[in-house]
C-alpha cells in the first residue's frame, strides 16, 4: 500500500519544472516525470534545431539525475484539435486568441491530468509561478489561485480559466520563489537545466513566427489599410459619464462603452495595402509597413469579412483606448464559484487584459446577456478573443473571453 501521495510533474525540459520536481521529492512525494510532446511540425519553427527533441532529452536527464521514473506522452493530436485549430479559427474570424490560457485549461490540466490519473496520481504539478491556497466556505473546501511571489514572473493570468476541480488536483511547487532562487536550487542540485534560457513563443511549439504559422492555413490576400480620424462622431460617445457610477449607467451607455466599434471604409482614408487582415490584431503597430505618418500607426480594428485593417494615429487615438469590454454570458468563468455575480449584481475588482499588464481598477456589472467590465482608466488595445481576468488583491477570482 502506498504511503506517499503520488504526483506527476509535467517536465518541459526547462529549469522551472525541473526544480518543481526536485522540491516535491524533498517534500516527500512520490514523483513521476512526464514530458508532453504536443507538436510535430518543425517547418514553422524559427531555429533549425528541433526544440522538442532537445527539451525531451533535458527532461529525461533531469529525471535521471533526480532518480524518478520518466515517460513521454504524445498529445499532438489533442493539441492540434483543441489549440491549433482554435487559433486558426479565431484569427480567421478577426479575433485574438490566447493559446497559452487554453493550453492550460484543455491540455495540462485536462488531458495531461487524465493521463496522470491513469498512473494513479493524486496530483499533477507544473513549474508555473503561481500559488494555490485552500480555505473553507460554508464547510466546503475552496481552492484559491494566488499570484506567484515573483512579480516579474507571476503566471496566474495563464491559469485564469482553471476550475475548482482542476485546482484541487494541481500543485505549483515553485510559486513562492523568485526566479533567481529557482536557478540556485537547480545549480545546487547539479541539474542540466540550471542555466537554460526560458522558452519563448507558443506553449509547447517553441519559437514560431506567427505569420508563417498562420499562413499554413490562412492564405495571404491583399486588402486596404484605412486610417480613421480622431474626430469621428462615434468617439464623442466613448467618454465615461462624469460623476455617475458605472453601476447606474443605462444599457445604451454600457453597450456604447463596452462593445467593439464597427467601422466602415468611408469613415477614413486609404493609406496602403496589407497581406491579410487575419494576420493583425488590435493594438499592433509592427508589420503595417506604412511610412511617413509622423506618429506611429496602430491597428484599432480588423474586418476579416471585408479584409480591411482600420488604423489610428498615435498612442492616444480614441479608437485604441477603451474604458470597457463585454464578456458573453456563456464565456464568463468563475474560479471562485462562491463569488459569482448574478444578473443585477456588481462588484469592484482589479483586472488585466493581457499577461504582465499592471492590474487596473474595474467595476464588473452582470446583466442577463453577460458581464460588462468598466475600467477606471482607459485600456489600450482591447481585442476580441483575448481573456480578461479579475483579481481580489493577489487572488484570481475569474476570467472571460472578450467579445
Amino acid at each position: 500500500m502506498r504511503t506517499k501521495p503520488r504526483v506527476v510533474v509535467g517536465l518541459s525540459g526547462g529549469v522551472d519544472s525541473s526544480v518543481a520536481a526536485k522540491l516535491l521529492l524533498d517534500q516527500g512525494y512520490e514523483v513521476i516525470g512526464m514530458f508532453m510532446k504536443n507538436w510535430h511540425d518543425e517547418s514553422v519553427t524559427i531555429s533549425n534545431e528541433c526544440p522538442w527533441m532537445e527539451d525531451s532529452t533535458d527532461a529525461m536527464l533531469v529525471a535521471e539525475k533526480l532518480g524518478i521514473p520518466f515517460q513521454a506522452i504524445d498529445l499532438s493530436e489533442e493539441y492540434r484539435e483543441r489549440i491549433v485549430d482554435y487559433m486558426f479559427a479565431e484569427y480567421e474570424a478577426g479575433r485574438t486568441p490566447n493559446p497559452d490560457i487554453l493550453c492550460n485549461r484543455e491540455i495540462k490540466f485536462d488531458i495531461f491530468l487524465k493521463a496522470a490519473q491513469k498512473l494513479k496520481a493524486d496530483f499533477v504539478a507544473t513549474g508555473h509561478y503561481c500559488q494555490k491556497r485552500e480555505i473553507e466556505v460554508d464547510g466546503n473546501p475552496i481552492y484559491q489561485l494566488i499570484a506567484g511571489a515573483d512579480p516579474n514572473k507571476d503566471q496566474s493570468y495563464f491559469l485564469c480559466q482553471l476550475s475548482q476541480e482542476q485546482l484541487a488536483k494541481a500543485l505549483f511547487p515553485i510559486g513562492h520563489l523568485q526566479k533567481p532562487q529557482v536557478r540556485e536550487i537547480a545549480k545546487a542540485a547539479d541539474l542540466i537545466t540550471a542555466e537554460k534560457k526560458d522558452s519563448q513563443g507558443l506553449c509547447f511549439i517553441g519559437k514560431v513566427r506567427l505569420p508563417d504559422f498562420l499562413q499554413q492555413q490562412l492564405k495571404p490576400k491583399k486588402g486596404k489599410i484605412i486610417q480613421i480620424p480622431e474626430n469621428l462622431p462615434v468617439f464623442d460617445r466613448l467618454s465615461v459619464p462624469a460623476g455617475i457610477d458605472p453601476v447606474d449607467w443605462d444599457q445604451d451607455t454600457l453597450d456604447t462603452i463596452c462593445l467593439p466599434i464597427h467601422y466602415s471604409q468611408d469613415q477614413g482614408k486609404v493609406l496602403g495595402e496589407h497581406t491579410g487582415a487575419h494576420y493583425f490584431t488590435v493594438g499592433q503597430r509592427k508589420g503595417l509597413q506604412v511610412g511617413g505618418t509622423g506618429k506611429p500607426l496602430f491597428v484599432i480594428a480588423t474586418d476579416t469579412q471585408e479584409n480591411v485593417i482600420y488604423t489610428g494615429l498615435g498612442e492616444e487615438h480614441p479608437g485604441l483606448n477603451r474604458y470597457g469590454l463585454f464578456v458573453k454570458k456563456n464565456q464568463v468563468h468563475w474560479i471562485r464559484e462562491d463569488l459569482a455575480l448574478t444578473p443585477g449584481e456588481s462588484a469592484e475588482y482589479v483586472s488585466r487584459i493581457r499577461y504582465r499588464q499592471p492590474l487596473s481598477k474595474a467595476t464588473l456589472i452582470m446583466r442577463e446577456n453577460g458581464l460588462y467590465v468598466v475600467f477606471e482608466n482607459a485600456q489600450k488595445g482591447i481585442a476580441s478573443g483575448q481573456f480578461v481576468a479579475w483579481y481580489q488583491g493577489e487572488e484570481c477570482i475569474g476570467s472571460g473571453t472578450i467579445f
